[in-house]
Order: C-alpha cells, then sequence, then structure tokens
C-alpha cells in the first residue's frame, strides 16, 4: 500500500505517523504543501497532526490553500480514503470536505493527555477492526479542539452514522476533555472514504509508550 503524508511549514507529527503506518509494514512517502500533484498510486492520504502555519488566523484556515490541497480534494471527492488527525480534521473542516469547525477548548487550555475514546460506528474503513462499544485508550494534544456544528448538521451525522468516536472514561460514561458537541472526537463523510479525529492514534502504537490501541484503529484502513 502507497500512503502519503502531506507536511506543511509547522507540522510536527509526520515522522509519527510514518512510524505507525512502518510497523504496520506499509510504505510512507512525505508530500510537500508546495507539490502540485500526489504520487502516482497512491492508496492512503494523511494529514497529519501539528501547527500548520503555526495556527495563524485559524487552525488549518491557511493549510487549505496550499498547492497540494488541489489534488488532495480531488483525489478525496473520486473516492480516495483521506484521513486527517487532529490539525489534520482542522484542515478538513476548514476545506469543506468535512461538516463542522473547531472552537478553541472549553477551558482555553491546551489538552495533553491520554484520554478515553468510545466507539460509536465502525462501518467503515477506518474502524472495522473494532466493534461498537469498544473503549480506547489514545492520546490527545490540542487548543482547539472543541467541535461544533449546527443542529441540523448535528442530527445528520447521527442518522447517517457519521459520528465514529466520542469521549468517555474508562467505563465509557461520557467525560468530554475540551467542550465538544455530543462528545465528538471523530466524524466521517457520508460516502465513508474521509475520516477525521482529534486523538492521535499514530501515538498509540507501543503499549510501553502508554497504549497500543492505535494499531487497530490505523490497522483498518490498510486491510
Amino acid at each position: 500500500m502507497k500512503i502519503a503524508v502531506i507536511v506543511y511549514p509547522g507540522t510536527n507529527c509526520e515522522g509519527d505517523t510514518k512510524y505507525a503506518f512502518n510497523i504496520l509494514g506499509e510504505d510512507v512517502e512525505f508530500v510537500w504543501h508546495k507539490d502540485e500533484n500526489l504520487p502516482k498510486n497512491t492508496d492512503l492520504v494523511i494529514l497529519p497532526g501539528g501547527f500548520s502555519y503555526g495556527d495563524a488566523l485559524r487552525s488549518g484556515s491557511i493549510a487549505k490553500f496550499s498547492p497540494i490541497m488541489k489534488s488532495v480534494i480531488s483525489y478525496a471527492k473520486s473516492g480516495g480514503k483521506l484521513l486527517g488527525i487532529c490539525n489534520g480534521f482542522q484542515i478538513l473542516l476548514e476545506a469543506s470536505l468535512l461538516p463542522g469547525a473547531m472552537k478553541h477548548n472549553e477551558n482555553v487550555h491546551f489538552i495533553s493527555k491520554h484520554q478515553h475514546l468510545k466507539v460509536e460506528n465502525c462501518d467503515n474503513d477506518f474502524l472495522k477492526e473494532l466493534n461498537v462499544g469498544d473503549i480506547l485508550n489514545i492520546p490527545i494534544a490540542h487548543g482547539e479542539g472543541n467541535y461544533y456544528v449546527d443542529k441540523e448538521s448535528l442530527l445528520k451525522l447521527h442518522q447517517n452514522k457519521q459520528v465514529l468516536l466520542t469521549y468517555c472514561d474508562a467505563n465509557g460514561d461520557k467525560d468530554n476533555p475540551n467542550g465538544s458537541l455530543d462528545c465528538i472526537a471523530g466524524i466521517c463523510n457520508e460516502d465513508r472514504n474521509i475520516f477525521g479525529l482529534m486523538p492521535h492514534p499514530e501515538r498509540a502504537m507501543e503499549s510501553i509508550l502508554g497504549s497500543d490501541d492505535g494499531i487497530k484503529m490505523l490497522k483498518g484502513l490498510i486491510s
């Protein structure tokens, strides 16, 4: 499988992302944001975490204008698999590839810790290795992870089973670290080929580092 990881000025999780997929035996190629085309025969595109353009204006608001985004958007709209992690999720929202927007965390502080997540829907490539109700332990690290969407769009997300992950505690009860609407931590588009989440599964690949729950999450995209 050929995986393209987009790198912007300020991206800082591209190495973690490459390492995670290397663990799964996959090839990863970095693509600079000023490139205009994705590598040939790309099977998966990833927008990794970090602080693209220093989060100037709003997180992801400048990155959506990078030259490579034309190819990324075309690729995704043609059915190609696209994953946005943390800042990558913010870029997907700014580019209108997923509905909604990110606000500052409710407590206005940057949050960096392990956080439990509940799998809400798994009828998609991203979470197909998991089951509804599974509890995962995945790191989060963000200052603008407070997901918001209007009432009509929120209803649509739930009706279409596009809400994939919610924040919870170890028992599966609601535990909202940032004020995100309905504790939403990750969503997908209606066609289930574009995925965005604030937690970092690429940082949960080895139990010695606190959790290897990210393996099943990312494995679904390549199996």
